[in-house]
């Protein structure tokens, strides 16, 4: 059991969802501190190359483990909002999805946890939750590259689309637990009748 337990935790995918975690205070520091963008955006693509890499070696390598699920979106959103926060002292209106990504984190972490406890099974990310993560970093890296600074219609559009395909992931993943909690609770009720039955 605990050999399992090691062979779950001690991948190249989980340490590369941890580097992505070590790397958030590093560019807040080289954003906020130094007033370096090109040192921030070169930390930001190891980063996000690390993100891309994992999930292809852990399916190729047979490394996939529930460790890995857990561990990979904490990476990602930590990351996502430790750019906000840095880039809400240029861009005001960047709060908007940093709110928005902190709700939804708070809410699936609770429907996860229970999700869990309730059905046995952890969930990993799905499409729309991938194509809003694509949509984020490339909304981030545009505030984040453009000199010296985004004009505001572009970057309320910008903001706007990333906010609304958030709001439609969160209601996917929500609507996802939901299912995964019911059909949890009619297993459990079709094998309690069987029971009963015997």
């Amino acid at each position: 059991m605990k050999k399992d337990l090691k062979k779950q935790i001690l991948t190249i995918p989980n340490a590369l969802s941890l580097l992505r975690i070590l790397l958030v205070p590093v560019f807040m520091y080289l954003y906020m501190a130094k007033e370096n963008t090109l040192w921030t955006a070169i930390v930001l693509i190891i980063s996000c190359a690390s993100d891309v890499i994992d999930g292809p070696i852990a399916r190729k390598f047979n490394q996939v483990s529930d460790v890995g699920k857990a561990l990979d979106p904490v990476g990602d959103k930590l990351t996502q909002i430790g750019l906000m926060v840095c880039l809400i002292v240029k861009y005001p209106l960047m709060w908007v999805p940093a709110v928005i990504i902190v709700v939804k984190e708070i809410t699936s972490g609770i429907l996860g946890l229970v999700t869990i406890k309730k059905a046995k099974v952890v969930k990993g990310a799905v499409w729309h939750g991938k194509l809003t993560t694509v949509l984020l970093f490339l909304m981030m890296g545009l505030h984040l590259l453009w000199p010296p600074r985004l004009p505001e219609m572009i970057s309320r559009i910008s903001i706007g689309i990333c906010c609304a395909m958030m709001l439609f992931s969160f209601t996917m993943y929500t609507i996802r637990y939901i299912r995964t909690l019911r059909d949890a609770k009619k297993s459990r009720t079709n094998t309690e009748g069987v029971t009963d039955g015997e």
